[in-house]
């Protein structure tokens, strides 16, 4: 093998490496924003089951699953705590 096919699959393979590398970073903060927004979106869920109790309600969508998503339970206590301020009733 000639120097020049060395250096030329030398540099393939770090480039492979440096491309996996600038995609995989995004993809990874992607899957955990979906996760943590999941884990909000059962939250909020679980948040609705007890407030049924207590006439208590906060929508579940793609908004306030993402809040609950970024900020986890403190998310969660912020929607409560914005809910009981505004006072906004569900429709009936």
């Amino acid at each position: 093998m000639e120097i020049n096919s060395i250096i030329t699959f030398l540099t393939c393979i770090i480039l492979i490496f440096i491309f996996g590398k600038i995609f995989i970073w995004p993809i990874k903060s992607v899957l955990k924003l979906m996760f943590n927004s999941i884990f909000g979106g059962i939250l909020i869920y679980i948040i609705n089951l007890i407030g049924a109790n207590f006439n208590f309600h906060i929508g579940l969508n793609f908004l306030t699953s993402l809040i609950v998503g970024f900020l986890g339970i403190p998310g969660a206590i912020l929607l409560i705590i914005l809910k009981i301020i505004l006072r906004i009733k569900p429709p009936s």
